[in-house]
């Protein structure tokens, strides 16, 4: 049988437009707004139809288009303006380095990383925070590389069938469709690691995503040297089979600190976001050993003095173990490799006194391996070392070795156009360099009032229309009733009172908190003076029946007749649903069990664009409460009995709506601005900048 060549057909780019095609191959366009009009530009509906992907929308473009605008005198100038700004800021950088990373960068590694819609290698709020670390440390010239896995098919994409149930799909990534490049020796031949497995090696290629002047190096198994088995290992982002998973880890730690070295890097510290990552500690001590010819007690003890690790999950269940059963033969296997006994390395990931358990931590393997330790907010911090106390037997609950960092976002990777144009115009064009001095804090209260709730309106026009958009095809795609997409084509009001609530759907993230009381629920959404609407996104796990039944009950009650035109659910919540999201509510909405949310930053991204804030007192707004800013469900008690909790909590809740945040909204003393809302809206702007250490 003769093989089968696939050849991508696509436009000649003329040389004076050159440089969009070096654009579409650095994700330095998706946090730079002027960037992302350039493409826009060319044709807007076509560049909506593409996803947003610029590869995919450069070769979709006619020749006759492509040719029109190198006589685009606008365009040509636009397209220099950008050329000139990525070559000062991403081939040179600020400081005029260039963006070659040195071979001592530091490494972070990570399980998934959210960076863009198009580029799908991520499931939610930790890649977005892995996204953001490398947009930050892009736009400040940190020496940084970073590494990952190249799934084929990625996290599922969410659709709902007609009874509300989640299903799932998993689409193809098509890697011409992707800005990635082979990682490729001096010899221009791709890099390939091997690690060895019970069975066999398993083999690596790697692939380059450039973020900025930050390099993701991808680790991709899907390759004719693999056998059909160890092929798939790098298929699903979160694969569900225990061996499989197990597998993911290995390569990303072992398998990615080998890439690293095989592209002549030699980082002397290294960063693990989140307890997949753990398995990297054993490579640098086997590479230490045996490529560096430490000894084994040395390595031991420089190797913990540069290693951080994050730990992002306070839920006891979500820290990921595995039997001792199925690991053994895995460190066997690795036993040369990595220069320590399995027997001892099954002992760092267990407790003490834990006996001949027979379970493996992940989390308690990165705590051991790492002197420098942190949870993601004060509040988490505090529950992290109390969480695993256990681990330090001799010492006092408050000198656990795990600080805190609160998470943090990459403001103008969410910042809506409109806002970026108000800050730039009242705060300076420089604002974003040093946004938390008092000189451009002070500046935020003379933003006009009618300007900035202007700016405001224009993000809610656009969540209404896209949520329309989305409604409406998403009930296409279930073979829905006329009168049903047609009525998706009117749900929502421009002028209403807008709440989000997006995010992950888990038990105790309390997305049914509002249905507690469904008719007091209803009675908020249709009240004839002060309405409010609601929309929800978000994804349950494939296999958490109670997360997919939260799902269900929501839309369930938004098929009430009095109700279908103020509550939506919009399915597959991305990236660019969260845009929308995060960019157009009035208010967003958290409502997780104390005191099991890390951090979350969902919340951080809708403050910088103006909205307020109302969450019971977990995660960040623990510390970030202020009543100026937002409103705090409860005072951050915490109970022992969860259905009093909820029941306690929802009271609160809808008192605070109905009491505090829909009279403040629509309180208009001054014609057709509310003064209180307007400088709730400038403190908590305010508040947020002032906490973000960079900006752009």
């Amino acid at each position: 049988m003769k093989k089968v060549v696939l050849f991508n057909v696509g436009p000649a780019i003329p040389a004076e437009l050159g440089f969009l095609e070096t654009l579409a191959n650095n994700l330095w366009w998706c946090w730079n707004s002027d960037a992302i009009e350039l493409f826009r530009r060319i044709d807007p509906r076509l560049w909506t139809q593409t996803g947003h992907n610029p590869i995919v929308f450069l070769n979709s473009l006619p020749q006759k288009k492509l040719q029109a605008l190198t006589n685009d005198d606008g365009f040509l100038t636009h397209l220099q303006q950008i050329t000139d700004r990525f070559d000062a800021e991403v081939l040179h950088g600020r400081d005029g380095k260039e963006a070659v990373p040195p071979r001592d960068a530091v490494a972070y590694f990570s399980m998934e990383y959210g960076i863009h819609e198009s580029v799908r290698l991520y499931s939610g709020g930790l890649g977005c925070l892995a996204g953001d670390h490398l947009k930050a440390a892009s736009d400040i010239n940190t020496p940084l590389v970073a590494v990952g896995l190249l799934y084929r098919q990625g996290y599922f994409q969410q659709y709902l069938n007609k009874d509300g149930w989640q299903q799932e799909a998993y689409p193809e990534n098509q890697f011409h469709h992707l800005p990635i490049r082979k990682a490729c020796h001096a010899d221009k031949n791709q890099v390939i690691i091997s690690i060895k497995l019970p069975e066999g090696p398993l083999k690596a290629a790697i692939w380059q995503l450039d973020v900025g002047r930050v390099p993701v190096y991808l680790l991709d198994t899907n390759i004719p040297d693999n056998p059909p088995d160890l092929r798939k290992i790098t298929c699903h982002l979160y694969e569900g089979d225990r061996k499989c998973r197990l597998r993911q880890e290995l390569l990303l730690g072992v398998g990615g600190f080998k890439a690293l070295i095989a592209l002549g890097y030699e980082p002397p510290v290294c960063h693990m976001n989140e307890g997949h990552a753990a398995f990297l500690s054993l490579a640098r001590i086997g590479h230490l050993v045996n490529d560096l010819g430490i000894s084994l007690p040395a390595a031991l003890e420089i190797m913990p003095r540069t290693d951080v690790f994050t730990t992002h999950t306070p839920v006891p269940a979500g820290n990921e173990a595995f039997s001792v059963e199925l690991l053994r033969p895995h460190l066997a296997a690795l036993h040369a490799d990595i220069a320590v006994d399995p027997e001892e390395v099954i002992r760092w990931g267990q407790s003490p006194n834990s006996g001949n358990g027979h379970e493996f931590q992940m989390t308690i393997l990165g705590l051991r391996m790492a002197q420098f330790c942190n949870g993601v907010s004060r509040l988490h911090g505090v529950v992290a070392r109390k969480m695993w106390t256990h681990l330090w037997p001799d010492k006092p609950e408050d000198e656990i070795p795990i600080s805190h960092i609160t998470n943090g976002v990459h403001v103008s990777s969410w910042l809506s156009p409109d806002n970026l144009a108000l800050f730039d115009r009242y705060l300076g064009p420089g604002w974003w360099d040093n946004p938390g001095t008092d000189e451009i804090l002070d500046r935020i209260v003379l933003i006009p009032n009618e300007e900035l709730w202007r700016a405001h309106e224009l993000g809610r026009s656009r969540l209404v229309r896209a949520a329309r958009e989305l409604g409406e095809k998403q009930y296409n795609a279930r073979n829905a009733t006329k009168a049903e997409v047609a009525q998706m084509r009117t749900v929502l009001r421009h002028d209403v009172l807008t709440i989000g609530f997006a995010r992950r759907f888990a038990a105790y993230k309390r997305a049914n908190l509002l249905l507690k009381d469904p008719a007091r629920f209803e009675a908020l959404l249709t009240n004839k003076d002060r309405p409010i609407q609601i929309i929800f996104a978000g994804k349950a796990h494939p296999a958490d029946d109670v997360g997919k039944e939260l799902i269900r009950q929501l839309v369930v009650f938004a098929h009430r007749p009095a109700v279908r035109q103020r509550i939506v659910f919009l399915e597959d919540y991305d990236i660019q649903l969260a845009r929308y999201l995060v960019q157009g509510v009035d208010v967003w909405l958290n409502t997780p069990r104390r005191p099991q949310e890390a951090s979350g930053t969902s919340g951080m991204k809708a403050c910088v664009n103006g909205a307020l804030h109302l969450s019971c007192l977990d995660g960040w707004w623990d510390e970030g409460y202020s009543p100026d800013c937002g409103w705090a469900i409860g005072h951050g008690e915490d109970y022992e009995n969860a259905e009093y909790q909820d029941a306690v909590e929802s009271q609160a809740l809808y008192n605070l709506l109905e009491n505090e945040v829909a009279p403040s909204f629509y309180d208009r003393q001054e014609g057709d601005l509310s003064s209180v809302w307007l400088e709730m809206m400038k403190m908590s702007l305010r508040q947020h900048l002032a906490n973000s250490p960079l900006a752009a």
